[in-house]
């Protein structure tokens, strides 16, 4: 088969205007909860796209561990790629892509440090495996798969079962200024429903042609 006659026919639901949740983050977290339900593959994976100050972009998949009125968080390694790109530029992208429901959500908004209390909380609820890790690894530099896993043995000898969160990796959250809900619909006529911030700084909502 020619990868131009892959086709998929969208016809499990629909997204209306009289159906949508009030808030955005109340839309959010109902098809969160049903994508959960629906025991979808890695529900809380995400694109994540950043760019660097002259808008040169790069994208990665990273994973959602929390949300609430203050924005979406994920962690990682400051020091890595996207966040020297977050430095330079804190304006970023998500995307989450539930295949099984048919469902797409698109966020925009700015990126900003959680406080270093609630990536320590998080740090130490991992398992000790990839705290570990995360203290060895130079994550997005240049590295010898050995000197990797000799770092490492090493540092999970020297640093015990209690190590501290070191200070290059940490929480970040994205703020939204818009958030787009899609839903595929048969004949490509799919549903996209756009929340974004007036002047007033009120959520308004907009259908967008497919």
């Amino acid at each position: 088969m020619s990868v131009a006659d892959i086709r998929q026919s969208y016809e499990k639901s629909e997204l209306l205007e009289s159906t949508l949740q009030a808030t955005p983050l109340q839309q959010f977290d109902l098809w969160f909860q049903e994508a959960l339900q629906a025991k979808v593959l890695e529900v809380n994976a995400m694109t994540l796209a950043t760019a660097t100050a002259d808008g040169r972009p790069s994208v990665r998949t990273v994973l959602l561990k929390g949300y609430d009125d203050n924005g979406f968080v994920f962690f990682t390694n400051y020091l890595s790629r996207k966040g020297a790109e977050l430095t330079q530029n804190p304006h970023a992208s998500i995307l989450f892509f539930w295949p099984e429901l048919e469902r797409q959500v698109r966020i925009e908004g700015l990126v900003h440090k959680i406080p270093a209390a609630e990536s320590d909380e998080y740090f130490h609820s991992r398992p000790l495996a990839s705290r570990i890790g995360a203290c060895a690894s130079p994550q997005s530099q240049r590295v010898d798969r050995l000197a990797l896993e000799a770092s490492a043995a090493s540092l999970a000898l020297s640093l015990g079962e209690h190590p501290a969160r070191p200070e290059h990796w940490g929480g970040y959250s994205l703020n939204p200024t818009y958030l787009e809900f899609w839903q595929g619909r048969p004949s490509r006529l799919h549903d996209r429903l756009a929340y974004h911030i007036d002047a007033k700084g009120l959520w308004t909502v907009n259908r967008l042609a497919p």
